[in-house]
């Protein structure tokens, strides 16, 4: 039952964030600091997390103001392989710290139009 459960809460996501405009993906192994990306209010971080080592993989993405380099937050921090989707609603530019142990991710900054950011439900990484 469990496991029916996450497939169903995997599909939401899915179905929440595949309607919208990808505006930048990355991926990576390591520690970076992304492209700037601009964006306009409602936007969703959908990530992936997966790597060969299930009990020592780590991520953890900050969100930073791009022309300052202020703080704006912490996105994502796991220690297990997933998947998920963050919504924002402030609009500008960005860039994303990231610093992951043993991991492989990819990041894609999605462009939501307004109406949209109703269907979006939000899901804690396991």
């Amino acid at each position: 039952m469990k496991r029916i459960a996450l497939i169903l809460l995997l599909f939401v996501a899915s179905v929440n964030a595949g309607a919208a405009e990808t505006v930048k993906e990355f991926r990576g192994t390591g520690n970076t600091t992304t492209a700037i990306f601009t964006v306009a209010a409602p936007w969703v971080l959908d990530w992936r997390l997966d790597g060969d080592y299930d009990q020592l993989i780590a991520l953890d993405i900050t969100l930073v103001e791009a022309h300052t380099g202020r703080h704006v937050g912490r996105v994502l921090h796991t220690k297990h392989k997933g998947n998920g989707v963050k919504l924002f609603k402030d609009a500008g530019q960005y860039q994303l710290r990231i610093s992951s142990s043993l991991a492989r991710w990819t990041l894609k900054v999605q462009q939501l139009q307004p109406e949209e950011e109703e269907l979006y439900t939000p899901r804690k990484p396991n």
